[in-house]
């Protein structure tokens, strides 16, 4: 079995053939599947995602940093809400985002102060978005960091020095098809990192691997990563699968 931790299903980009895609990836030993959460326009399609298959989709909840804007404060309590009527696998996903616009900077540290609060107080995991702010995000763990704050930085696609620090925080990398990129030097870097940190995701339909790179991804992907890790470290497929599924157990209680 092998958990992705990190994967948006319940977009439209899906709905042609949600239900084929769960299939292929259950052919692929691809299970459970983790979905994080984006914001209120895709709420209730998440959550129908998980009703309409049980046990093998399982939600997160939170606020996206590209989703902060000027009502993200009646983003935050939409959220807040859905958290205190049931349980979820993690918070998230959260973080910062400084790739495409900076106008909301101090608004995104806000928002994502608020919900490393829900994750301690519900004790669940959190689910970090770095892209372009991976040093800010670790800098914000650190300050926050007393030992019960536990969680994933998605999409790690940072150097040995910043993966070593997240590591330092107690916390996983979450990997996924850039691992594959000719170019991203991530092989490298995940080259000396231990396994013991590593959760698996895809975040289809984002950021397929090769050979599908550019298309839509979707979970059974997921062996295209399993099989480039095996590579770099040497081992073999079910070494990868065995080991990153225990520490996804482990991390989000599963």
């Amino acid at each position: 079995m092998i958990i992705d931790t990190h994967s948006h299903i319940y977009l439209p980009e899906f709905d042609a053939d949600r239900n084929a895609m769960l299939v292929r990836a259950e052919n692929e030993a691809i299970g459970p599947i983790l979905m994080p959460a984006v914001d209120s326009e895709t709420h209730f399609a998440m959550l129908k995602t998980e009703v309409d298959f049980p046990e093998k989709c399982l939600s997160m909840m939170g606020l996206h940093p590209c989703s902060v804007k000027e009502e993200y404060k009646q983003e935050l309590k939409i959220a807040e809400e859905r958290l205190e009527k049931r349980k979820f696998v993690a918070v998230g996903e959260t973080g910062l985002d400084f790739y495409w616009d900076k106008t909301f900077t101090k608004e995104q540290y806000e928002a994502f102060q608020t919900q490393i609060g829900w994750a301690m107080h519900y004790k669940i995991p959190i689910v970090i978005h770095s892209r372009n702010s991976i040093d800010e995000c670790i800098s914000t763990i650190r300050e926050n960091q007393q030992g019960n704050l536990k969680g994933v930085f998605h999409c790690f696609s940072g150097d040995e020095q910043q993966a070593k620090a997240i590591i330092d925080l107690g916390f996983y990398l979450g990997i996924g098809g850039v691992v594959t990129f000719k170019n991203s030097g991530l092989d490298k870097v995940m080259a000396d990192i231990d396994m013991k940190s590593v959760v698996l995701e895809t975040d289809a339909p984002y950021l397929a691997p090769v050979p599908f790179r550019g298309k839509r991804n979707e979970c059974g992907y997921l062996k295209y990563v399993v099989e480039k890790l095996a590579q770099i470290k040497n081992v073999t497929k079910e070494e990868i699968a065995n080991i990153t599924t225990k520490n996804a157990k482990e991390l989000f209680n599963i």
